[in-house]
């Protein structure tokens, strides 16, 4: 593992322990956010840097027939693992960027997590070639690009990115994918779009 993503463990695995303390739940954000990524019964969902599982439960209570949650962390994975023994859950201890996802998904979702990625543009092609056609990838903050830059001033060097402009972003998505959601406002950002 490279030096940066060995960084950017070690400083989750360190906040693990206190993750879920101090997690914010925008539930009015959340919700739109999920009906964005076409969160619903019968999907399966790929979580990308899904941490200790913030929103497993969220999937789960949509009815998502599956739920694959996938993080660099041990230690946060191991926190996700213990709060979802749910047998349509499963978890990998995986770098996003060069390791192997499984799938087709019917929605991957990055959530609070894309400026931990140090290759946004690889990350989002890997993540397109998991989605099944008709399916959709959504990149989401509950929160604003101000707030969450406000939030990284702290973080040490190497371990986030500057979260992009929402169009800039969606010029990233693989060419096969038609952007249906570009929001960045002041309470929320996604960009979500639909393989055709």
């Amino acid at each position: 593992m490279d030096p940066q993503k060995q960084r950017i463990r070690a400083f989750f695995d360190r906040l693990a322990p206190e993750w879920d303390a101090g997690t914010v739940r925008p539930e009015a954000v959340i919700a739109r956010i999920l009906d964005n990524g076409g969160v619903r019964p019968g999907v399966s969902v790929l979580d990308v840097g899904c941490g200790t599982g913030v929103l497993i439960g969220d999937y789960l209570a949509r009815g998502a027939a599956s739920v694959t949650g996938v993080d660099l962390s041990p230690e946060m994975l191991r926190r996700a693992e213990a709060a979802y023994p749910q047998p349509q859950v499963r978890f990998l201890l995986a770098d996003a960027e060069t390791d192997p996802l499984g799938g087709p998904y019917d929605c991957v979702m990055v959530y609070n997590a894309f400026p931990h990625f140090p290759h946004p543009a690889l990350l989002l092609a890997r993540l397109g070639a998991a989605v099944k056609p008709g399916g959709i990838l959504s990149v989401a903050h509950g929160m604003s690009r101000a707030t969450l830059a406000a939030h990284h001033a702290n973080v040490p060097a190497g371990v986030s990115l500057e979260l992009p402009e929402a169009e800039a972003l969606a010029t990233l998505f693989p060419a096969d994918f038609t952007v249906t959601t570009l929001i960045s406002d002041e309470e929320m950002y996604q960009v979500a779009a639909r393989r055709t």
